[in-house]
């Protein structure tokens, strides 16, 4: 799975963790004072061609470039342009996307202290203003929407790249591997499915941690103005204890509701591909795929299936319970301070914002567990192939037989 993309993925991707801590206390301790920060109040699609920006663009790619040549001189692999310089792409726009969202939330309080202004009739607020406010958040949508569409482009390029890969792998070790259990499955629909859930989980992963690094210090800029919160009393950052704790608390619960989830995922896998070998048989020979074969083939089927709603189900019913309750979570916290008129709107909604980015960074595995339920079912079966390929034992849930009932 990585082997065949990535030069040495062990030692690989330990080094680019830590060449990317070295260059991110290099660029906190020194390079970033090298430039002054963004003039104060920018606000809009300045902030992307601003002296501070730019620089870093040019810091970032020069890491990149000395970490994938030292790399290419290291390990030659005949993926690497792909696997290191497409990742290293696609953590730029992440990281870019993040900064559109920064943007938007430095949008937030002008705009809606002028919305304020003119339905209090506070002081005079005129059509041109209230339009030039929209303009703006128009600029910073443009550029978001440009950047998105190249990106979702060249990713769809990237995980086809990395699908090839794992294919003309396997394909070379297919005498050794034509005798596992849904072997055709395994190379043809299991490759792109693992590269493309990868993908995606690996950049919303990184667009977590890059949102949380990017808020956290905005979260506790803007809200100096609340010291306690409702039932626990004053503590120090409050909303940001708020908001681990309450990540914390979603993320253990569905973890230990959707505990089964993935191995019945696995089984399913078996019972379908069981399923269609059996027809693609029964096209040359018509000895097999008769009625009472199929009958007992798609009884399996079913049973698992019906397994898997059900444990979806009490999975489900936690999930939407705790993502309701996640919509007034931020009102609730901030009620002492809204009923005694402590901010403005404009600051209520950049704090709502920045307290919403970072407690959904935080659940990151709340919003993605249903996927990751998938991807470790599909690394499990391609973990067979890889160890019928080594010559080591198959992974114990090869040789496990599913539930006979619910």
């Amino acid at each position: 799975m990585f082997v065949s993309f990535f030069p040495r993925p062990k030692l690989f991707f330990l080094s680019a963790i830590a060449w990317t801590a070295l260059a991110m206390a290099f660029w906190y301790g020194y390079a970033d004072d090298l430039i002054g920060s963004s003039a104060p109040g920018v606000v809009g699609v300045a902030l992307f061609w601003s002296a501070r920006s730019l620089w870093f663009d040019l810091y970032f790619a020069l890491s990149v470039a000395i970490f994938a040549g030292a790399w290419m001189i290291f390990s030659p692999h005949p993926w690497s342009p792909w696997s290191i310089i497409g990742s290293a792409l696609i953590l730029f726009t992440s990281y870019f996307q993040v900064q559109v969202s920064v943007a938007i939330n430095s949008w937030y309080g002008p705009f809606y202290d002028l919305v304020q202004a003119a339905l209090s009739k506070s002081k005079p607020v005129t059509i041109e203003q209230f339009y030039s406010e929209l303009s703006t958040f128009a600029g910073i949508a443009l550029v978001a929407v440009v950047v998105g569409v190249m990106t979702r482009f060249f990713v769809s390029h990237y995980i086809f790249r990395w699908r090839t890969a794992m294919n003309d792998f396997y394909i070379v070790n297919w005498p050794r591997l034509r005798t596992i259990e849904g072997a055709s499955q395994r190379v043809q629909e299991d490759t792109m499915r693992f590269a493309t859930t990868m993908e995606g989980l690996g950049v919303n992963l990184i667009s977590s941690v890059l949102t949380l690094l990017a808020f956290l210090p905005v979260l506790l800029r803007l809200s100096s103005n609340i010291t306690e919160l409702p039932l626990i009393g004053s503590i120090p950052y409050p909303l940001v204890f708020a908001a681990v704790i309450w990540s914390l608390v979603g993320t253990g619960a569905l973890a230990l509701i959707g505990i089964r989830l993935p191995g019945i995922e696995f089984f399913n896998q078996r019972v379908e591909a069981a399923y269609r070998k059996e027809l693609v048989l029964g096209e040359d020979d018509a000895a097999r795929a008769d009625p009472p074969t199929l009958d007992v083939l798609f009884g399996n089927i079913r049973r698992n299936y019906f397994r898997l709603y059900l444990n979806f189900m009490y999975f489900n019913v936690g999930r939407i319970v705790y993502l309701q309750t996640d919509v007034i979570f931020p009102y609730i916290l901030l009620g002492p301070t809204i009923v005694a008129g402590r901010i403005t709107l404009g600051s209520m909604n950049q704090i709502l914002n920045a307290f919403t980015q970072v407690r959904t960074s935080f659940q990151y595995l709340v919003n993605s567990w249903s996927t990751i339920v998938e991807l470790i079912s599909i690394y499990q079966r391609l973990r067979g192939f890889e160890a019928r390929i080594h010559d080591e034992p198959l992974p114990s849930i090869e040789t496990e037989t599913e539930p006979a009932s619910l």
